[in-house]
């Protein structure tokens, strides 16, 4: 066991060096946000000091539609992460996510590396996080229910990698039952469930049988961002699998044809995958998402700038939405989802 459990911190930590670096973006494939551009409103009555981002999300009050992803936990240097991560949440007032917790399945070693972030974060909505490889294998759900209770979280989020699973060598490529297994364990949790992918993005189909399975919500993590086909591929060496690289759904594919289903589906929508710059912030709004997400960027800024930096690049992203919103003649999030946005190929 003590093997096993040193084997997955080896990995997390390979993980995460890697998504320090720009070596995992993807290659040939964009998240499709260049693809849109926004109709300008020469006559707009908007006051861009009346506009206020603030919402509920998980029976909370957030300041700002926008989720510090799920990044990393079950090391030492996860712990010193994820406590600076939930400082910035609990400054900002927005919600935040842990890495996979697939660690604890095997020890409690590292629980600090979790548990800091409901100590730093005491008011805002957490989202615990586990796999669906670790799903389907589970005889007793009451685990992952503790997983929740040791966040003190507000919602299990479990993650979608079978391109991930299929190249990593200690991958779990076993997801036969999946779709029963979510079904059972929401029978069981009393937390909301979330299902996000880690950077292939969610299908139409795919969504549609989530939520008819009873899904909360849906982060649909796009191509465009971190390639964890990339990230598999140069921990192994393994350059046969270069054409997997980019597999994948770009993320403005992905919100746009999902939202069509908040007309049948109640859920939360989470537009994530490559969201690293202001306007790509605002596309995924314009396109439908409820809540914006990014990962590797605010990673990357907390090790390189620290977590002021994280703070202005938030900052900046909701400011910058704002003129945007100013421009295009939208009051609201709402109205900005309301054809204010066209694809440039139209535009001539």
């Amino acid at each position: 066991m003590s093997t096993n459990k040193n084997l997955i911190s080896k990995r997390k930590k390979e993980q995460l060096n890697l998504c320090l670096t720009d070596e995992v973006s993807f290659k040939n494939k964009s998240n499709g946000f260049d693809n849109y551009d926004f109709i300008h409103c020469a006559v707009t009555e908007v006051d861009l000091n009346e506009i206020d981002f603030s919402t509920e999300f998980l029976k909370k009050n957030i300041s700002l539609p926008f989720l510090i992803s799920c990044m990393t936990g079950g090391t030492e240097e996860a712990e010193n992460i994820n406590s600076r991560l939930a400082s910035v949440a609990s400054e900002l007032n927005i919600p935040i996510g842990v890495g996979s917790q697939r660690r604890l399945l095997d020890g409690d070693e590292y629980n600090k590396s979790y548990k800091i972030i409901r100590e730093n974060a005491k008011s805002v909505p957490v989202l615990s996080n586990i796999g669906a490889a670790q799903i389907v294998q589970l005889k007793d759900y009451g685990i992952v229910q503790r997983l929740v209770d040791l966040l003190e979280a507000d919602a299990m989020v479990i993650h979608l990698n079978p391109l991930q699973e299929m190249l990593q060598l200690e991958g779990e490529p076993y997801f036969k039952g999946l779709l029963s297994s979510i079904y059972n364990l929401k029978q069981k949790l009393n937390v909301p469930i979330f299902i996000k992918e880690v950077g292939a993005g969610i299908s139409l189909d795919s969504a549609k049988k989530l939520l008819e399975i009873g899904v909360d919500g849906i982060d649909v993590a796009g191509a465009g961002g971190t390639s964890w086909a990339g990230v598999e591929i140069l921990r192994n060496n393994k350059k046969r699998n270069n054409q997997f690289w980019d597999w994948g759904l770009p993320t403005s594919y992905c919100i746009r044809n999902i939202k069509s289903l908040k007309e049948s589906y109640h859920f939360t929508l989470i537009g994530s995958g490559g969201i690293n710059n202001a306007f790509d912030n605002a596309k995924a709004f314009a396109l439908g998402a409820d809540l914006t997400a990014s990962a590797r960027i605010i990673l990357q800024t907390l090790t390189n700038a620290g977590s002021t930096a994280v703070i202005n690049l938030i900052t900046n992203r909701f400011e910058t939405l704002k003129k945007i919103m100013f421009l295009t003649g939208s009051n609201n999030l709402n109205e900005l989802r309301d054809n204010k946005i066209i694809k440039k190929e139209n535009l001539y």
